[in-house]
């Protein structure tokens, strides 16, 4: 069963910097991609970044330059490195484990504050 828990979230002004994780348990961590999505309040989940198993990232326009995704996979974390915050980046944000199993993490806040 997979198990993803992220943290990090809190509140930050506009210009500044969070880092998420997203800790898994219960699966062979590098056997799996993963995913960061954000859900802002009355959108649709969307697709943030991902890391492949072989440590390949991609990112969405409305992020790219500014976050950076990476994986250490003996602590079987993924980071979300948020620089240059916007308050357009406020959301909810959740990693989606993408393998021989799926699975969701329960979310963390962000707040950015202008």
């Amino acid at each position: 069963q997979v198990q993803l828990v992220e943290s990090g979230g809190g509140l930050v002004q506009a210009g500044g910097s969070l880092r998420l994780s997203c800790a898994a348990s219960g699966i062979i961590f590098s056997s799996y991609h993963i995913h960061w999505y954000r859900q802002a309040p009355g959108a649709q989940r969307e697709l943030v970044g991902f890391i492949t198993r072989e440590g390949s990232t991609k990112y969405a326009d409305s992020v790219k330059g500014r976050f950076t995704i990476s994986r250490d996979n003996a602590k079987n974390t993924v980071y979300l490195q948020m620089n240059s915050l916007k308050p357009e980046d406020t959301a909810v944000y959740y990693c989606y484990a993408d393998g021989p199993a799926r699975g969701w993490g329960q979310g963390t806040q962000v707040t950015v504050s202008s």
